[in-house]
């Protein structure tokens, strides 16, 4: 099964970026951030739009 979300570190890994860059992202909307508990996650579905150029 694919994952819902990933982690900041998971991110910044998946799109060749540093932490504060993806901190960044979210900050401007451009990636779609929820809180579990103390982590933010990034949900996979923002993650793909972001890379497809539909943000």
């Amino acid at each position: 099964m694919e994952k819902l979300a990933y982690s900041i570190n998971e991110t910044a890994r998946a799109l060749s970026l540093g932490r504060t860059s993806v901190y960044s992202m979210i900050a401007d909307g451009r990636l779609d951030a929820f809180k579990l508990g103390r982590r933010t996650l990034i949900r996979a579905e923002s993650i793909k739009r972001l890379v497809r150029g539909e943000d």
